[in-house]
């Protein structure tokens, strides 16, 4: 079985919506595309945001969203206010950066 589920992913994902608003993700497409598209900025380059034993560019992604490092972006969100770690389904951008 592999760790986190992807009900975790999206649970985590979608921890800090307001109850009566819609989700940021709704399936498992959504996760796998978001963790891809993170995956591929890090073996191009981008510095991983969390500190783990795998060198594997997935589990790095899986790993950074399953903890909030980086947020999923649907189309209904600003494109201007993306950092430079912006991928996902639509669009995924780093939290740490716009928590400070």
């Amino acid at each position: 079985m592999i760790h986190p589920s992807y009900k975790d992913l999206m649970n985590a994902v979608n921890a800090n919506v307001e109850p009566g608003e819609e989700p940021v993700v709704n399936s498992r497409y959504s996760i796998v595309i978001a963790c891809a598209k993170r995956a591929r900025q890090i073996v191009d380059g981008a510095e991983p945001l969390v500190q783990i034993d795998c060198l594997k560019p997935l589990s790095i992604a899986v790993k950074e969203i399953e903890e909030g490092q980086v947020k999923i972006l649907t189309g209904a969100n600003d494109k201007e206010d993306i950092s430079d770690y912006a991928v996902g389904f639509d669009e995924i951008e780093e939290t740490a950066s716009s928590e400070q």
